[in-house]
């Protein structure tokens, strides 16, 4: 018994196996002690009774102390190769760190059709500029000659294969400090995906790139998970409890972040969330072809989440968040007057357009150009970059009520509420530079700017919350009415109507596990625009996914 007892808390790596056989020798020893007790109790005890008859004598056989040497050799090469053929127990010429570091990775591959209807506007005429593709052009764009901006697709539709990899890796340093590491796929640097179309990227089969997508440093007080408070430092995963209406899926956070939670009793569990967060840092030698260096624009995101774990009933939970996101410097700023001879003359406040957009924000010209005989008075050589029209301080409320009376299967309700408290219609009538006055986008139908500052999403979901083995599945069915200025469109979902704010409009969603660690999904999304160009674009995803 108690050999089978020592091998089994080898199995399970809480005993070395030179460790087992020092108890199991342990063991022996003992055994002879008791047996050499119980022969002195029986003799004790035979000497009051009568003499047994001679057939009935009991022999105790001797094992020599070689035989036993030879025994617990034979039970050590045993138990190591079990270990070695089952992989739980380490051998020992491995260095201490592998037990400490923790290897993972999710693979996904994807089939999508983007569809538009035919009654969409084309960009020619209609004003629905892709103001992604000037801002992030080396050059900016002169609105007033001949040749056309950049257009987003609204017309053609596509289907493409993509892929998505990630792997990484976490390690445990001790004394309540981790270190982990990710990379992973992407067509760009965008901070809201990580796809990467297949025979994209110059197509002919060529390589694609890698990404660092996470490195970060973490330390924790509390070994209690929800007794507990950690602070982090570098690139990490998105921190606040909310919906991908806000911040995309594959979206991650630089800079320094603490976290707190601490559970009252079984039933509720206070958190808390800080962060604060650089969005973007000014080019040190900005203006590269100016003597004269001009001021920095550095863009931060201070964010708080305050939230509640409650498990009501043995049926009922509930969680609940209030956020505050705000954004320092992000909106766009018109820049001192000045005279650019070329379209690569500088506009001192020209890194105040967004590094990455998607679209449905509102924008204003950045460049305050001065009028004169050699651009004809503003009628030539007006060559602009464009910014956020309006400052963003998000004040959002995040909500889930669970119920698990049918469980496994699980019916929960999900729900966000978003406002823009920076938003200021006026404001943004009067932005911009005096040639150029006013809102450029999201006009509506009788010539009146018509962007607004609220965003809600609300998500019917049913089916098992994770998938851990063969057969599990959930499906949902939701609706979001995302305006234009409610969020910053460069963060937010990037697949629902192709990405961005000003959208309304449904989702469907499925998945269907095939192994513990693979599952099958398909999403359909149908989105509007809300003010500005009629713009409709369906979307449908089918998707393999698998995790190691």
């Amino acid at each position: 018994v108690t050999i089978n007892l020592i091998n089994r808390l080898v199995q399970r790596n809480v005993l070395s196996a030179e460790d087992a056989a020092e108890l199991i020798k342990q063991a022996e020893a003992d055994a002879e002690a008791a047996k050499a007790q119980a022969a002195a109790n029986a003799a004790a005890n035979a000497a009051l009774l009568p003499p047994p008859p001679s057939g009935d004598t009991v022999r105790v056989t001797y094992v020599p102390e070689i035989v036993k040497a030879q025994m617990r050799e034979e039970i050590k090469d045993e138990v190591m190769a079990q270990a070695r053929e089952e992989n739980w127990a380490a051998p020992r010429t491995l260095p201490p760190w592998i037990t400490k570091l923790r290897l993972f990775g999710d693979f996904r591959f994807r089939s999508q059709n983007d569809l538009f209807p035919s009654d969409n506007l084309n960009g020619f005429g209609s004003n629905f500029w892709n103001y992604n593709g000037i801002n992030s052009s080396s050059s900016p764009y002169d609105y007033t000659s001949a040749v056309n901006p950049p257009y987003p697709d609204t017309n053609a539709d596509r289907w493409r294969l993509r892929m998505r990899l990630r792997f990484g890796g976490e390690a445990d340093l001790g004394d309540g400090f981790t270190a982990g590491v990710r990379i992973a796929t992407g067509e760009t640097n965008s901070p809201v995906s990580q796809n990467q179309t297949l025979g994209g990227s110059g197509g002919n089969f060529s390589k694609y790139a890698i990404w660092l997508d996470r490195g970060f440093v973490k330390y924790q007080l509390g070994e209690n998970a929800n007794r507990s408070a950690s602070f982090t430092l570098g690139r990490f995963e998105n921190p606040f409890f909310a919906t991908r209406m806000i911040w995309a899926d594959d979206l991650g956070f630089d800079g320094v972040l603490a976290q707190s939670r601490y559970a009252i009793n079984d039933s509720i569990t206070p958190f808390l969330t800080l962060g604060a967060l650089p969005v973007y840092n000014t080019d040190f030698n900005f203006a590269t072809t100016n003597p004269v260096k001009f001021q920095s624009h550095d863009k931060w995101l201070e964010a708080i989440q305050i939230g509640l774990d409650a498990k009501l009933t043995k049926e009922w939970s509930t969680k609940w968040g209030v956020a505050y996101y705000h954004f320092d410097h992000i909106e766009g700023e018109v820049s001192d007057p000045f005279l650019p001879l070329t379209s690569s003359d500088a506009g001192d406040t020209d890194t105040t357009r967004p590094g990455f957009a998607q679209k449905g924000n509102t924008y204003i010209a950045l460049r305050n150009i001065i009028p004169d005989a050699s651009n004809d008075f503003g009628k030539k050589n007006q060559w602009q970059y464009f910014g956020l029209a309006t400052p963003f301080h998000e004040l959002a409320l995040t909500g889930r009520v669970d119920y698990a009376g049918f469980d496994p299967v699980h019916l929960w309700l999900m729900g966000e509420g978003v406002k823009n408290v920076a938003f200021d219609r006026n404001a943004i009538l009067r932005n911009g530079p005096p040639l150029l006055r006013g809102p450029v986008n999201n006009i509506g139908n009788k010539g009146i700017y018509d962007g607004g500052d609220t965003a809600w999403i609300i998500t019917l979901n049913i089916g098992q919350v994770a998938l851990e083995k063969a057969g599990d599945w959930n499906a949902s069915i939701g609706y979001r009415r995302v305006e234009s200025d409610a969020v910053v469109d460069g963060f937010c979902d990037t697949d629902f109507g192709g990405g961005g704010t000003n959208l309304k409009g449904f989702t469907l969603s499925g998945a269907v596990a095939l192994s513990p660690r693979t599952w099958l999904g398909l999403r359909w999304s149908s989105a509007d625009n809300i003010t500005g160009p009629t713009f409709k674009q369906d979307t449908l995803q089918i998707d393999f996914n698998a995790k190691f």
